[in-house]
């Protein structure tokens, strides 16, 4: 994907191991001047609940780490439990759009469907912090979602492709396609 509002690229792939989905990335920005790397690994279960996740950054300020691990609604950063994702299915990377394919396959919403309002265990760029993140999906047609978080304080479009993966990220991201 291409990032829209600054200089960035994420570099995906999703990949099956018996019974687990894993997503794997590589996110490059340049914001405001400052370059960034940041790479990611989650393992989730055949329903798309996050199990687990490595994630790292390397910038200007230096190299940070976060593992997370998803034990019974339980989220652990660290090996350190933070009660105020408790309850959360999905992770949902800050800077990035492949993890709204987390709860656009879980859901399967019917065209017309919302999900109503759901916390997800957020993790914030570049600091790798996870917060609560109130979010709601509402199905507009086969290949369309309308994505809000915070009580619809950001509001955002998604077309998504055949294995509900982002094509656009309405104004943040916009899968490069190959020119073959």
């Amino acid at each position: 994907w291409q990032w829209l509002q600054s200089t960035g690229l994420e570099r995906f792939e999703l990949a099956r191991a018996a019974d687990d989905w894993i997503f794997r990335g590589t996110i490059l920005t340049l914001a405001a001047g400052t370059a960034a790397e940041a790479k990611y690994e989650i393992v989730c279960d055949r329903s798309f609940r996050t199990r687990r996740a490595n994630i790292s950054v390397r910038d200007a300020t230096g190299e940070r780490a976060l593992q997370i691990a998803n034990e019974n609604g339980q989220w652990y950063e660290n090996g350190r439990e933070n009660k105020t994702v408790v309850g959360a299915l999905d992770i949902d990377l800050g800077w990035r759009p492949s993890t709204n394919t987390l709860p656009i396959r879980r859901l399967k919403l019917e065209i017309g469907q919302t999900s109503g309002e759901f916390m997800a265990a957020w993790v914030r760029f570049p600091d790798l912090t996870l917060q609560p993140l109130p979010q709601e999906y509402i199905r507009l047609a086969d290949r369309q979602y309308r994505y809000s978080s915070r009580s619809e304080a950001f509001v955002a479009n998604l077309l998504v492709d055949d294995d509900d993966l982002v094509l656009d990220y309405e104004g943040f991201w916009q899968r490069v396609r190959d020119s073959k």
